[in-house]
């Protein structure tokens, strides 16, 4: 799938290289130009794309974008994408921090199971922090998976739909390591962290029930003093 139409034509110059034009085509205004750029930067990897990729990760506004950036960074060598999504990690820009996460969580590579921190799973941005979940559910090592519900579980009751989907689905990922730390949770003071975890401890059991249902179920309960 090419770079078209006209003005994608005149945005990319005529004397420009084909990964020139590429490039230049991610920071078009049309959305469409941008999504087929880098399908092609991706279809055709190059070392030159690796940069340039990771920093349109940080602006790119759309998401359907964003997720094609991440899959044409897939499609380079883990040896040069790896060190540096681990430094957007450290980013000030809460997007760059997401997206590389995300991307990390694409990539599957154990090695940066090291530098998600405390600060990632509790970071104050919803986007940040959901990336971190779901990334950390994917890479954590054999024995740590204990430690990661501890600290997942002190997000309980943190944001809307999405944000507790996200959480409670992350911790489902971990299994039977949850069921102690939901306990717990359960007892807690806040309505909403008890409803938070009532639901999540009914997804992890019956999985097919379905998050809303979970939802609903968990608020009679808290409703009922139970």
């Amino acid at each position: 799938m090419g770079i078209t139409g006209q003005d994608a034509t005149e945005a990319e110059g005529t004397g420009a290289t084909p990964t020139a034009r590429a490039l230049r085509a991610l920071e078009y205004d049309d959305a469409s130009v941008r999504l087929s750029a880098a399908l092609a930067v991706g279809t055709d990897p190059d070392p030159r794309h690796v940069d340039k990729l990771i920093e349109r990760c940080a602006s790119e506004p759309e998401f359907f974008v964003r997720d094609m950036l991440t899959w044409a960074l897939t499609r380079h060598p883990v040896e040069l994408t790896l060190p540096r999504l681990l430094g957007e990690l450290r980013s000030e820009t809460a997007q760059a921090r997401s997206q590389a996460l995300h991307t990390l969580s694409k990539l599957g590579d154990a090695r940066a199971w090291p530098a998600i921190t405390r600060a990632h799973l509790c970071d104050p941005d919803d986007e940040v922090a959901r990336a971190a979940w779901r990334t950390a559910a994917v890479l954590v090592p054999e024995g740590e998976e204990p430690a990661l519900a501890e600290v997942l579980v002190t997000q309980l009751g943190r944001g809307g739909r999405d944000t507790q989907l996200s959480l409670s689905r992350a911790l489902v990922e971990l299994a039977g390591v949850t069921v102690s730390a939901l306990h717990a949770a359960t007892q807690a003071a806040d309505p909403r962290v008890r409803t938070h975890a009532l639901a999540t401890d009914r997804l992890r059991r019956a999985p097919d029930a379905g998050f809303e249902a979970a939802v609903e179920e968990a608020k009679r309960v808290v409703a009922l003093g139970g």
